[in-house]
């Protein structure tokens, strides 16, 4: 239930468990509600990962909860609630604050996940999905472009020079992309047919395969390419709720 300025905690969870089909993700962590904090939720603050720095500024900003990407108990992580997990957990816990977070499903959804965001920001129009769980898209740019101008678009677009691997005049018709660290979806990528695969880490095999497949890979940065989908998640609460969200952006050049 809401009343005005604040909505239910559980309430505010069943919203968006629905909203990002949660529940048919196989994930490497818990999505949803992680750490239970107040009933009434009238302040969030979102980010892409709930580091001790996003911590301290839900506190700063009276937050009644933190809404992020990237959360906490991520599979095969030491458990115990020890040293810098004590810290985080604990200044949390003493300031009462709910903490939701949504891996795959914020990767995943049609328009306000981490792909669709990126895409739209960059004027990609999306025609396909590819990947484990459809994580990833494919599309088209506003017109045929070059991979290096494509490289310098994206680097406009998200603040943040990318790193281009493959031929700078490669002409790009087709664009695969999915965000964050989805550079094992090369192969899947390049199954799409498309002229180029942008997504936000880069490893050592990935170059070794977009030299020998003639795929172009760009590498734009795991925070920079998964900011907007937790930003467009936010704005939706407040739209439907009229509850205060704020995105807070904790620089990270990886």
């Amino acid at each position: 239930m809401m009343s005005g300025d604040f909505v239910l905690r559980e309430d505010l969870r069943a919203d968006l468990d629905s909203l990002l089909d949660a529940a048919r993700f196989r994930d490497y962590c818990p999505n949803g509600l992680q750490v239970e904090g107040r009933e009434r939720v009238a302040r969030i603050v979102c980010g892409v990962t709930a580091c001790q720095a996003l911590v301290e500024a839900a506190i700063e900003r009276k937050a009644d909860a933190l809404l992020v990407h990237h959360g906490w108990f991520w599979k095969a992580e030491d458990g115990r609630i020890t040293g810098f997990r004590k810290q985080r957990m604990a200044r949390l816990l003493a300031h009462d604050i709910n903490l939701f977070a949504y891996h795959l499903p914020l990767d995943a959804h049609a328009t306000l996940g981490n792909n669709a965001q990126l895409g739209l920001r960059c004027g990609w129009s999306i025609d396909g999905r590819f990947g484990d769980q459809d994580i990833g898209f494919v599309g088209v740019p506003p017109a045929p472009t070059l991979a290096g101008d494509l490289a310098r678009h994206v680097g406009q677009v998200l603040g943040r020079a990318p790193l281009l691997i493959g031929d700078a005049a490669r002409k790009v018709e087709r664009i695969a992309w999915c965000s964050g660290g989805a550079q094992g979806y090369f192969e899947a990528a390049l199954a799409t047919g498309a002229d180029v695969f942008v997504s936000g880490e880069i490893s050592e095999q990935t170059v070794h395969l977009a030299r020998e497949t003639g795929m172009a890979f760009l590498a734009a940065g795991h925070h920079a390419t998964e900011r907007y989908g937790v930003m467009a998640l936010g704005a939706h609460l407040e739209g439907k709720f009229g509850i205060h969200c704020e995105f807070v952006d904790i620089d990270n050049p990886a």
